[in-house]
């Protein structure tokens, strides 16, 4: 499993022709939670004249929707599906909230401004990707450590952490398709003396050079 999706909720805000376009980025795992995130904004926001949202969730079978609430058609809520399915992101929902300015922006001006408020509001949100990990568990002499850090590293996997006792105890997290290829290179770096073995499964992504894991979806 392998897909990307936003960090955080995030805000961002533009003017045009003094409409106010107040767009917020929202990570979602259902359609339930998307019912529930447009209820909020509408309360927060009750005196707009325009909610217009659009989304995309599920991993493995992907919904998408959108709304114009409004506005002409395909003018709002188009543009910002497509904004979400080029960035090629899942589980996620933009709403563009819009207080008018007393100027009619045509249907080329709400293209471009709901465009780009939904930009603006995925920039602030970042995407990652998350993916299927193997956590594999290396057991070793210590006189194996510097040439399996060494050679894991230029092979392009990265330690997640190392346990120094009697024996040397190293987890390395490796993307599931990739499975194979780790365990020949461990084989060549060792000998054939290390097997490595698996200890779990996670779906994680790195956000800031940090690991974060998160339960997998259910469909």
């Amino acid at each position: 499993m392998e897909y990307s999706t936003i960090c955080r909720r995030s805000f961002a805000e533009i003017t045009e022709k003094k409409s106010r376009f107040l767009a917020q980025a929202i990570p979602v795992e259902s359609e339930e939670t998307v019912r529930e995130a447009l209820e909020e904004i509408r309360k927060t926001y009750w005196d707009a004249r325009h909610h217009v949202f659009a989304y995309r969730v599920g991993v493995q079978t992907v919904t998408e929707r959108f709304s114009d609430d409004g506005e002409p058609a395909r003018t709002a809520g188009l543009p910002i599906l497509n904004v979400i399915k080029g960035a090629n992101v899942q589980n996620t929902l933009i709403v563009v909230t819009r207080y008018f300015g007393g100027t009619l922006l045509g249907t080329g001006g709400l293209v471009r401004a709901y465009t780009h408020s939904a930009k603006a509001a995925l920039e602030e949100a970042r995407i990652m990707k998350k993916a299927t990990y193997v956590r594999y568990t290396l057991s070793m002499s210590y006189p194996f450590l510097g040439k399996l850090q060494y050679g894991l590293t230029e092979a392009g996997y990265e330690i997640e952490a190392i346990e120094y006792e009697d024996l040397v105890s190293m987890q390395v997290l490796v993307r599931e398709p990739d499975t194979p290829r780790f365990e020949h290179v461990v084989s060549e770096l060792s000998d054939g003396k290390i097997q490595p073995l698996e200890s779990g499964r996670e779906l994680a992504a790195k956000v800031d050079s940090q690991w974060v894991f998160f339960p997998f979806p259910k469909d």
